[in-house]
């Protein structure tokens, strides 16, 4: 014979409250529909289930057993109702977030490590690549957020773009650099270094070449390429050599004190930094909570980068 759960929950709150009345605030029902569950649960099993004429209500050995069975749907009831909840508020799930390597690992990553102290049980899937790569992730549903540096007009139509940094780019180096103790630095003065260069499908490639051309260096020497972020300051540490960073990721160093921005202005990328998703698939609330954090953090970086800026004198 199958009993109806929510009769042994009843049961169980009736027993477990010692009456009815207490029972049913217990469980937030009304007295009635209580005394209604509980004399179609004792025709159900052809029995009583509380001795008669005892107050306080005492459960007969049958009361007993089958409350004992109900106090584990009242638990499990609740502890569904708190997976929901957390779900609900964003405090569970998984997040699958994307992005160019060098803001990932420069900018991006410590601000989810913040996230986690808060959420320790958002997982977060970090998966590295450039727009081309990630745009069809986005599509098919297999991403969920993608932090990448873009221009208005290459936004595809279905997806939202929603600017977090503006572009801004700067010439990094190693503190002790010979280019960093001058107080006078001009584009011309660095020609004769070496260079690090990014991937050649980076967009910071081409912002390099850019640079270069500024300067008015066709053929330029390059001492190291490769796609990571700690290799790149490895080789910027150790040797003379010059490369192009976004500001925000050598902001973002600014306490290792191991890389310094050479104070020249350089033209600034056609692009600027946001978050991409796409407008078909709906966001978990776990990835809301996630980009949400992600916003609130560039607007805190935003305004550091501003200050510092303007305190700093950037010659042309």
């Amino acid at each position: 014979m199958k009993l109806d759960p929510r009769h042994l929950e009843m049961l169980f709150a009736i027993v477990e409250k010692g009456g009815l009345t207490e029972g049913a605030a217990l469980l937030g029902k009304s007295q009635p529909s209580l005394s209604r569950s509980l004399a179609i649960l004792e025709d159900r099993v052809g029995a009583a289930l509380f001795e008669p004429d005892r107050r306080p209500l005492r459960p007969t050995e049958l009361g007993q057993a089958l409350a004992a069975e109900g106090r584990k749907v009242f638990l499990a009831g609740k502890a569904s109702a708190d997976i929901l909840s957390r779900y609900q508020g964003g405090m569970t799930g998984a997040v699958r977030v994307g992005g160019t390597p060098f803001f990932l690992d420069g900018v991006i990553s410590g601000m989810i490590a913040a996230f986690h102290f808060k959420h320790p049980d958002v997982r977060i899937d970090q998966i590295y690549g450039y727009a081309n790569d990630l745009l069809p992730r986005l599509e098919d549903g297999s991403l969920d957020l993608a932090i990448l540096p873009m221009r208005a007009s290459s936004i595809p139509q279905g997806f939202s773009f929603e600017q977090i940094l503006p572009g801004r780019n700067v010439i990094a180096c190693r503190a002790g650099h010979p280019l960093a103790r001058r107080s006078a630095v001009k584009l011309t003065d660095i020609g004769q270094y070496p260079w690090i260069a990014p991937p050649a499908d980076s967009p910071l490639y081409q912002d390099l070449r850019n640079v270069l051309k500024e300067i008015g260096i066709k053929d330029f020497k390059v001492s190291f390429t490769g796609g990571s972020l700690s290799a790149t300051v490895s080789i910027l540490t150790g040797s003379d050599a010059l490369t192009v960073l976004p500001f925000s990721v050598v902001f973002m160093m600014r306490q290792q004190r191991a890389v310094s921005a050479l104070s020249i202005r350089i033209g600034d990328p056609d692009r600027h930094l946001g978050v991409l998703r796409h407008d078909g698939l709906k966001l978990s609330p776990a990835a809301n909570r996630v980009r949400n954090h992600i916003r609130s953090e560039f607007e805190t970086l935003a305004t550091s980068i501003t200050r510092v800026s303007q305190s700093t004198v950037w010659r042309p």
